[in-house]
């Protein structure tokens, strides 16, 4: 198992990659302690059948440079394999801007290709490669060195294995003309905006019981002094002040450090220094947000009129969909979306790109009266009518 410890060595064996149709790739991070993600280890592959051909980088190996490896990520003739994709892209996006193209997420294929919903890499490996991935060192500090033996074959075996896995599934899709539903899927993944958290807008992941603008407004200044706060000293945003703790201050409506004080959910580091005094600011920002300024929540599903029967329905015809297409269902539409159809919204997922195709363009013909469901032997099958 060889370790990448040097700019040149990676310039070395990115140098090769560059001649190659693919390169699989993984990660192994540590976040719990830091806001942004802390990068401690790059998997990487070429095609072939052993381990010579994959390598390990270290980029806490001192002054360890990897544009090498975003070279890489930059040359359109590599397709760039990853398995769940999402947090690795992450990393990447925050640490140098950049996105693998092409990219391929054996994740999001494997949904498409009959692997159910948000199917594993274990399982994959299991079903495809026929093999088996030894999961004992997953739960491991990544950041201390050295690695020992097993910690690195564990790290190898998720670009090793992914070889066969992304071979079998692009193969798949090339038999189903489907290539292109998956690339649709993955613009969402390098979309810029995934990973950007925008300070202000925070307040919409925090789930409240409470409507009344003005309690929204000081949730909202909470939550961005949060957020401001917990990545200019990359925490932990629940090292700030967790969820719970947010939305007892917002019903408090604290003003001074004594109020803080009588916080029950409140940390006890929370209660003086930086942090109070950008809690009793907030508060007193939301306090006094002018009304035309004040956030409302997204009422516009609320007064939805949804026919239940036609919901029903729906359902039913996403299943028969789901089975007939293999296509996992969580994929195609949701039961929001279901429910949403039903009451006569268009302007969904569900009924555009390659999703109209599978499921959406019988919705509507459905919801028209255009075709019924009927059983024919074990499976349902739409019927003109």
């Amino acid at each position: 198992m060889k370790t990448l410890t040097t700019t040149q060595e990676l310039a070395d064996f990115c140098a090769l990659a560059h001649q190659q149709p693919y390169v699989t790739v993984d990660t192994e991070f540590l976040r719990e302690r830091t806001y942004y993600s802390k990068l401690c280890l790059v998997q990487l592959a070429l095609p072939g059948e052993d381990d010579d051909t994959a390598v390990l980088v270290d980029p806490l190996a001192g002054d360890m440079s990897l544009d090498p490896l975003y070279d890489l990520f930059r040359d359109t003739s590599v397709v760039k394999v990853f398995h769940a994709a999402r947090q690795d892209l992450e990393i990447f996006w925050t640490e140098a801007r950049v996105f693998p193209e092409p990219l391929f997420d054996t994740q999001v294929a494997a949904m498409v290709c009959g692997f159910g919903e948000q199917a594993g890499y274990e399982t994959l490996v299991r079903k495809i490669a026929r093999a088996q991935v030894d999961k004992t060192s997953r739960f491991t500090d990544w950041s201390r060195r050295p690695l020992t033996e097993a910690q690195k074959k564990y790290a190898l075996a998720d670009v090793t294995h992914l070889r066969k896995v992304y071979e079998y599934l692009a193969d798949e899709l090339e038999k189903t003309d489907r290539a292109r539903w998956v690339a649709e899927e993955l613009q969402i993944l390098t979309d810029p905006a995934t990973y950007d958290v925008q300070p202000e807008e925070a307040w919409k992941r925090v789930r409240t019981r409470t409507n009344s603008p003005r309690f929204l407004a000081i949730v909202r200044e909470l939550a961005a002094f949060r957020e401001t706060h917990a990545q200019s000293n990359n925490i932990p945003r629940n090292r700030v002040f967790k969820d719970d703790a947010l939305v007892e201050l917002a019903s408090a409506k604290p003003r001074t450090q004594a109020d803080l004080g009588g916080m029950r959910l409140l940390l006890r580091e929370a209660r003086k220094g930086a942090i109070a005094d950008g809690i009793l600011a907030a508060v007193e920002r939301g306090l006094n947000c002018p009304k035309d300024q004040l956030p409302s929540p997204d009422r516009s599903r609320e007064s939805l009129q949804v026919n239940p029967a036609l919901a029903d329905l729906l359902r039913v015809l996403l299943k028969s969909k789901t089975e007939s297409s293999g296509v996992a269902a969580k994929l195609i539409a949701t039961s929001a979306d279901l429910d949403a159809i039903a009451a006569g919204l268009r302007d969904l997922p569900a009924l555009t790109g390659w999703r109209r195709e599978v499921f959406g363009e019988d919705a509507l013909r459905l919801c028209d009266g255009r075709i019924g469901l009927a059983a024919q032997g074990q499976q349902v099958v739409a019927v003109d009518l």
